[in-house]
């Protein structure tokens, strides 16, 4: 029998109780992998309401009835400290972590005119910091193997971002920025890192989670964004979106670094770093406000008015 894509690794997923995190975990199980399931395990998308260790330990549990291997672990990844321990849970259970999963998050939308500055610090505090704070720990670990090794070791990032990046999402500030942070992170971490023999890269799902079902409903002209028919195949579905996750964990992206991928049902879209859509040079050594807008102000004024979309429309999220 042929042995399967992450047999013999070690993985961590975070926010893995529900949604998306949970249909990783699954699919990292499925391939072989031996799992640390995270989750805080807050009921509220908000991040409200009492910690709990259900979730975690019910994914945990999912995963060794099907004949896996996992442990749960119910810390908050925002807590630096809380962080280390989940890395270091990995370690002493299954002797070295091999994959690192980042996913948890909560959502506090408002407009930015209305937005608080506790709203704001909160969901950056969970992503963001959240990401780094696994991410370090994880490093440090392979970096410690690779000098006892002498030599790259085996190491995998996979981060969660989001297309409210991509193309802006004006009631989530606060969440569009800390996906953007996450993507800088990931591309840095990729350059950091690659030395090691470890990658990073991110993904933007789209799944209708608990997270996002109110954003798809509201999203009228979105083909395939209402619920699925009964017998019909959801689109949306978690489950669309793992199994880039386990490909991204495997040896067999080793020379995927760095990378961006929208995936979503039936999809997957990398995407390009930013490119330079116009040039414009100075008559002499600096600019004055007239030539500028003798340059820029036509060129703006010649755009169609929906241009900022147009990244969102090229991948299917249309927008009223």
């Amino acid at each position: 029998m042929a042995a399967l894509p992450l047999e013999g690794l070690s993985a961590i997923v975070t926010g893995a109780g529900r949604g998306l995190g949970r249909a990783e975990a699954l699919e990292l199980a499925r391939l072989g992998a031996s799992v640390v399931v995270n989750d805080f395990g807050q009921p509220g998308r908000d991040g409200s309401g009492e910690a709990s260790a259900g979730p975690a330990e019910e994914v945990a549990a999912e995963i060794r009835t099907a004949g896996g291997t996992a442990v749960a672990h119910t810390g908050d990844v925002a807590d630096h400290q809380q962080a280390c321990e989940l890395v270091g849970l990995a370690v002493s259970t299954y002797g070295k972590l091999d994959v690192l999963v980042n996913n948890a998050g909560i959502l506090r939308d408002r407009m930015i005119f209305s937005m608080t500055e506790s709203e704001w610090d909160a969901v950056i505090h969970v992503h963001l910091k959240g990401h780094f704070n696994t991410t370090h720990f994880a490093a440090a670990h392979w970096r410690e193997r690779s000098k006892a090794a002498g030599g790259p070791v085996y190491g995998r990032i996979v981060n969660t971002s989001s297309e409210a990046f991509l193309a802006g999402s004006a009631g989530q500030p606060n969440y569009a920025a800390a996906k953007g942070g996450i993507v800088g992170l990931t591309t840095s971490t990729a350059l950091a890192l690659a030395k090691y023999g470890v990658t990073a890269n991110a993904i933007c799902p789209r799944a209708r989670t608990r997270m996002t079902e109110d954003v798809f409903a509201a999203i009228s002209a979105n083909p395939g964004s209402e619920e699925p028919g009964e017998g019909q195949l959801d689109a949306l579905a978690p489950e669309h979106v793992a199994p880039l996750v386990g490909y991204l964990a495997s040896p067999a992206a080793a020379r995927v670094n760095g990378q961006l991928m929208v995936v979503h049902g039936g999809m997957v879209a990398i995407v390009e770093r930013p490119k330079v859509a116009a040039k414009f040079d100075a008559a002499k050594e600096s600019f004055s406000y007239g030539e500028l807008d003798e340059l820029l102000t036509p060129y703006y004024a010649d755009r169609p008015a929906n241009e900022t979309f147009a990244a969102t429309e090229v991948l299917g999220l249309k927008r009223d």
